[in-house]
């Protein structure tokens, strides 16, 4: 029981946010490979232009950050939070208003 608590606490998902100018060719082009490469970096889509990933440590979160920080275009404006699985099993969900059922986290194998 306790091991799962310090569990809650230590799994983390990251969460990134953003709000980039689609007004060129150009612009829609560097808001898709910016989107694409997130998505190939294990981020999906919570709602538009926020997208989320699990990451079973601290450790593996930091990573994903770098990661985002090296692919972040010119302009726009890009917010990057992480919060503990505790925190994000808290969140209540509605489509409209309707609860949504709660999902389960994606399981996440480990080699050690």
């Amino acid at each position: 029981m306790k091991n799962e608590r310090l569990n809650a606490y230590r799994i983390m998902w990251v969460l990134v946010f953003f709000d980039l100018p689609t007004e060129t060719k150009v612009e829609r082009k560097i808001y898709a490979k910016f989107r694409k490469e997130i998505m190939q970096d294990g981020f999906t889509m919570f709602q538009f232009s926020i997208y989320m990933r699990h990451c079973p440590s601290r450790e593996n979160e930091e990573v994903h950050i770098r990661r985002v920080k090296r692919i972040l275009p010119e302009k726009g404006h890009i917010g990057i939070i992480c919060i503990t699985d505790k925190q994000f099993g808290e969140m209540e969900i509605y489509f409209g208003k309707k609860e949504a059922e709660r999902t389960p986290p994606p399981q996440q194998l480990q080699m050690f």
